[in-house]
């Protein structure tokens, strides 16, 4: 972020060259003429050209400061951009016109490292890595699992947490674990590591159900249109709390680890990310972000 008074410091400097320098140009037209030794048409001429000649001098020494204004801006750091899809409790919702969540409160202590300025997007989950390729976002937060086709399209940063892939059934269901989905309608929300570990399952019958958003495959389950629900674990919890007459399943349907997505090729940020959640975890803040909004058993 630049520094204000800084820049109108360095303003007043520069508007105080340029009155100096118009200044000095007049003493110079009325020594000439004190002078008499030149005609009032030579005076004018030079009279002008020094006036010129401090204007683009003063022209000179604002566009000086203005260039290293910028470059201090930069260097000091600019805006981060987020990608997320905030319907993923408890790593990114909405809590009235705010996106909050691990991965929100993730990404502002990162911010806060890197001396930026955060910025959250909202978009269709399956629109993340896209907005990641085409530059208009910087970084993708949104309990995104590492798999080797979105490494393909992106890179990610270390590790910042684990989480499984989990079953929620309606409390009376005949099913008790993984082995049980061949067959049967599952939910998952599009585009998510759900959405692909159980797409494996079509081969042996499985239909599979996509939906925008997590909790309107679980409405569906709610409402009998599907047997089951493979989503992340703790947004998975946070359904169930929420929802009578489902239930979740204790066997995990896959294990796996969420990172950051960066522009692929960008390994200036990709360093500056990595350090500072180095930093993060070293001093603390990870576990205390975590630990605010998952509660241990």
């Amino acid at each position: 972020m630049c520094d204000t008074s800084k820049g109108a410091h360095r303003m007043e400097e520069i508007m105080k060259k340029k009155a100096l320098a118009f200044a000095m140009a007049a003493m110079m037209a009325a020594s000439l003429t004190a002078c008499g030794g030149s005609s009032k048409e030579t005076t004018a001429a030079q009279t002008e050209a020094a006036a010129t000649e401090a204007a683009e001098s003063a022209e000179d020494t604002s566009t000086e400061a203005e260039e290293t204004e910028a470059a201090e801006t930069e260097a000091a750091g600019g805006v981060l951009i987020m990608a997320t899809n905030a319907e993923f409790p408890p790593y990114e919702y909405h809590d009235g016109d705010s996106i909050v969540g691990i991965d929100a409160e993730i990404a502002a202590a990162i911010a806060e490292e890197l001396g930026m300025e955060l910025e959250i997007e909202d978009i269709a989950f399956d629109s993340i890595i896209p907005e990641i390729v085409s530059g208009k976002a910087d970084m993708g937060l949104a309990g995104m699992t590492v798999t080797e086709d979105r490494k393909q399209s992106v890179d990610f940063s270390d590790t910042y947490a684990k989480a499984s892939q989990m079953i929620i059934v309606k409390e009376d269901s005949e099913i008790a674990g993984p082995d049980d989905l061949a067959g049967v309608i599952v939910g998952v929300q599009l585009g998510t590591t759900g959405d692909i570990y159980v797409s494996d399952l079509e081969a042996e019958g499985t239909t599979v159900e996509r939906y925008n958003k997590g909790f309107e495959a679980v409405q569906a389950l709610s409402q009998g249109k599907i047997d089951a629900v493979v989503i992340d674990g703790e947004p998975a919890k946070t359904f169930v709390s929420e929802t009578e007459g489902i239930k979740l399943l204790d066997e995990a349907f896959t294990e796996e680890e969420y990172a950051i997505a960066v522009k692929k090729g960008n390994t200036e940020l990709l360093d500056k990310i990595n350090a500072a959640l180095k930093t993060l975890d070293e001093n603390g803040t990870l576990d205390e972000i975590v630990a605010k909004y998952i509660k241990a058993e």
